[in-house]
């Protein structure tokens, strides 16, 4: 596949406008087109042990989960393990490309498969996401009637106001009066500029109707995870559960205040990675998480919640066997996609 048409496919996949706003996801670096992909290489993350298995396996394009661009690079040379990175990929042209929270967020992504690691359970986002463009660009809605006299000027200032889409006129009859209906649409911004336009014609004023624009959520789309199971397991039995499902020889465990092992969990929350800031304030037995801190740990335990901690890239790195398989249907077996061998998270029971 040419490189474009797979980067767009890969986006059809997981929109880029699902993942967080501090993230860096997409394509991350291009080799000089045209550019053929006829192999995709999956890893968690981009070391250079990864690098080096992706040239030896002839991969066209890498996809990193973690993005191993993050913050700017201010040059490219061959002081740092990242700059060397971006040097190689070139060098080989191989392109980069890191979905990360992306895939967090869809249905059929990272969390989810996380969850299967519970048991038979049903699952709600705990942070859901809202659609990306819908309904409209701004925030507000803004309706108005006005009549002949002061239809033209009003128009004319409000034109002059940044940040206003969707200005529309009707016509309109008000109380057997021939008027004009505006509706427009704006940011919160331009919201507070377009009320102090319309509060100097009383008028005007009391004819305004502004509505909050709402986007919608999407179902089963979102961070993190609330799952219920459908039978109560000691917190025992959900250990093993989760070290089979991650194939762990271990696992962290922190007893919630008051209970045990042998505690029932029946709800448990969870999130991918490092999961401090989207679990933190949920009610539930149990958190599941790759890494959280020290602090957020022990409000956890004292609130009665047990924590099971499997370090940050444990708890993603074995989607991707299930991603290779998704993305073979989702590409049409046009391309060869294998999962990389060297990839581990970098800290180990010793």
């Amino acid at each position: 596949m040419n490189l474009r048409e797979l980067v767009s496919a890969l986006n059809n996949f997981a929109s880029p406008s699902l993942a967080e706003s501090w993230d860096n996801v997409g394509l991350l670096v291009e080799p000089s087109p045209p550019h053929t992909v006829n192999t995709l290489f999956l890893t968690n993350d981009l070391t250079e042990e990864v690098m080096e298995e992706a040239v030896q396996k002839k991969a066209d394009l890498i996809l990193s989960y973690h993005p191993p661009i993050f913050t700017p690079l201010k040059r490219v040379t061959w002081k740092t393990w990242k700059e060397r990175l971006v040097v190689r990929a070139l060098e080989n042209r191989i392109g980069i490309y890191s979905p990360h929270t992306a895939y967090d967020a869809i249905p059929h992504g990272v969390n989810n498969w996380l969850a299967k690691g519970l048991g038979t359970c049903t699952s709600v986002p705990l942070r859901p996401s809202t659609a990306p463009s819908s309904p409209a660009e701004g925030t507000h809605r803004v309706e108005f009637c006005a009549d002949a006299e002061h239809l033209d000027a009003v128009l004319s200032k409000i034109k002059d106001i940044p940040e206003i889409s969707c200005l529309t006129t009707l016509p309109a009859r008000v109380e057997s009066e021939e008027q004009t209906r505006v509706s427009l649409t704006c940011s919160q911004k331009a919201l507070l500029e377009v009320v102090a336009l319309l509060s100097q014609n009383s008028l005007l004023y009391h004819k305004t109707e502004i509505l909050l624009l709402q986007k919608p959520l999407l179902p089963q789309t979102g961070m993190g995870r609330l799952c219920t199971l459908s039978e109560p397991v000691s917190l025992s039995d959900i250990i093993e559960r989760v070290k089979g499902h991650l194939q762990l020889p271990h696992v962290r465990v922190a007893v919630g205040a008051g209970r045990t092992l042998e505690s029932p969990v029946k709800k448990a929350a969870l999130c991918a990675g490092s999961g401090s800031s989207v679990l933190k304030g949920t009610e539930a037995d149990l958190y599941l998480t790759g890494e959280m801190s020290h602090h957020d740990v022990l409000d956890a335990v004292a609130n009665g919640i047990s924590v099971i901690l499997c370090e940050h890239s444990n708890t993603e790195r074995g989607f991707l066997s299930e991603l290779r398989d998704e993305l073979t249907i989702h590409l049409q077996n046009k391309i060869n996609i294998i999962v990389s061998e060297k990839d581990r998270d970098p800290l180990q029971v010793a």
